[in-house]
């Protein structure tokens, strides 16, 4: 009986001592994800993903995945004020082809959108040199939620054999330890669980004027055929889309393109049209957009500024409302967010309107560091 009563107790125990280790690394665990998600360098990328994961369930019609042209060509809370259509950028500086499949995966867990756009410019770019600066590759990675699904992002874009290791990768907190001053500043905080509304719903004004004459190669004709990584990966997400049963638009944001750049976006578009999407190259609208690239642009033709944007997003509104078909929402409980964000945009582009004239009048010109 006392026998039987010691085992009894032992195992009492023992259960007590695991269950005590399992919430202890637990614990640590939640903590350690939350001081990682913290430290991670702060910027207008990690507010734009923090700010994706804070948007409520099942409410964006429009993902944007791709480079450094879509968030500051394409006003999103202007879109939503002025049609209704709530669009959210997934967009990180110089982001490689190879992560798109992955972060319309990322979005599959939260949001059921009617459309998915994606900006092509960087798929012009070879692989091969994008990987040599694997920023390109953190400006994702870095910048999602921990999940397996971010596990397996890592295994499909950082070569086992990288200088810097996948653990780093898989780890993050491990290159950014050294940021410990993160954790003094309040903004930070809130992205201990990498769930911060962003004010401007992706959105970045850019007030700078950097000129540049306009490219007299839109609606060049022929063909140059891609890097062929990059086109394997475009044929890849082709067809995950059409696995999933998504709709996509291929888009090229007016830029100061080249005549090889102009052929490649040809080959392209003869690859998306025959899987069933549509394609837009914006630099064979010009006139239509009404883009002036001596004052319009932002950085001398890479980029717009937000009197560009304007312009960019009129356009883009216009080109959707007449191929695809959008519930008004305005006025929904749910958007309430987007209203107050409209309101801001409207603000903020008035005031970024007024130093655009000024620097154009002054021939105050944007200086680019190399």
């Amino acid at each position: 009986m006392e026998q039987n009563e010691k085992t009894n107790a032992e195992k009492q125990n023992t259960i007590k001592t695991v269950l005590q280790a399992a919430g202890f690394i637990a614990i640590f665990l939640l903590l350690l994800t939350a001081v990682s998600y913290m430290v991670r360098t702060n910027g207008d990328v990690k507010d734009r993903f923090a700010g994706f994961y804070a948007e409520k369930r099942d409410t964006l019609d429009i993902i944007m995945i791709g480079s450094s042209p879509v968030f500051p060509y394409y006003a999103a809370p202007k879109l939503w004020g002025e049609s209704g259509i709530a669009m959210y950028p997934l967009s990180s500086n110089v982001q490689r082809p190879a992560a798109m499949k992955y972060l319309v995966k990322e979005a599959e867990k939260t949001q059921s959108p009617a459309l998915y756009i994606f900006e092509m410019r960087m798929f012009t770019m070879e692989d091969a040199g994008l990987r040599e600066n694997m920023a390109y590759t953190r400006g994702v990675t870095d910048n999602l939620r921990y999940s397996a699904l971010r596990n397996e992002t890592i295994r499909a874009m950082v070569p086992e054999d990288t200088e810097e290791g996948r653990l780093s990768f898989y780890l993050d907190i491990m290159k950014y330890h050294t940021n410990w001053k993160m954790l003094a500043l309040p903004s930070e905080w809130a992205n201990m669980t990498y769930h911060n509304p962003h004010p401007l719903k992706g959105y970045t004004f850019k007030d700078e004027v950097g000129p540049l004459p306009m490219p007299d190669c839109g609606g060049m004709e022929g063909t140059k055929p891609i890097p062929a990584e990059q086109e394997a990966y475009l044929r890849d997400l082709l067809e995950y889309l059409h696995q999933r049963g998504h709709d996509a638009l291929f888009i090229v944001s007016p830029y100061g393109e080249s005549s090889e750049d102009q052929q490649m976006y040809n080959y392209m578009e003869a690859i998306v049209t025959a899987e069933g999407y549509r394609f837009l190259n914006m630099n064979n609208y010009y006139e239509e957009i009404g883009i002036i690239y001596e004052e319009d642009f932002a950085d001398y033709g890479s980029h717009t500024n937000a009197v560009g944007a304007e312009k960019c997003t009129d356009f883009l509104q216009t080109y959707l409302q007449t191929y695809y078909e959008f519930t008004d929402k305005r006025g929904e409980a749910a958007y309430t967010s987007w209203d107050e964000a409209y309101t801001r945009w409207q603000s903020e582009m008035e005031t970024a309107r007024q130093t655009i004239a000024r620097r154009i009048a002054n021939e105050d010109y944007a200086v680019i560091n190399e």
